[in-house]
């Protein structure tokens, strides 16, 4: 499986295989597991998708970095890709963090269609 390298790609091979809505699904379920409170309507345009998560993941590592490193392991975001990221910029960093969170769940989404 080759993983998109941008949002735009990634929602594009979502919506060529008819999975952006199991995509929205899997974001809800590991979001319900990790006990962050965010719930996206199946409907959601994908602008205001990765516009409600990167905020929120912005607020976790402002406010809450205990519940942001949590849902990191709930979603099963490589630890190393986390750690390769610059932190300097936290409103970078979150925007980043936001893509692998997508990635990880494309991931899941993809593989749970194929096999």
């Amino acid at each position: 499986m080759q993983l998109p390298a941008t949002f735009d790609a990634l929602i594009e091979e979502a919506n060529q295989l008819n999975l952006y809505h199991k995509l929205v699904k899997q974001l809800n379920k590991d979001f319900l597991l990790a006990n962050v409170d965010l719930d996206f309507h199946e409907d959601i345009l994908p602008t205001s998708l990765k516009l409600l998560l990167h905020e929120t993941v912005y607020k976790l590592i402002q406010e809450k970095f205990t519940e942001y490193l949590n849902l990191l392991y709930i979603i099963d975001v490589p630890e190393k890709a986390v750690k390769a990221l610059n932190g300097e910029d936290v409103l970078k960093l979150s925007e980043d963090v936001t893509f692998l969170i997508l990635k990880r769940e494309w991931q899941k989404v993809w593989f749970k269609n194929h096999y």
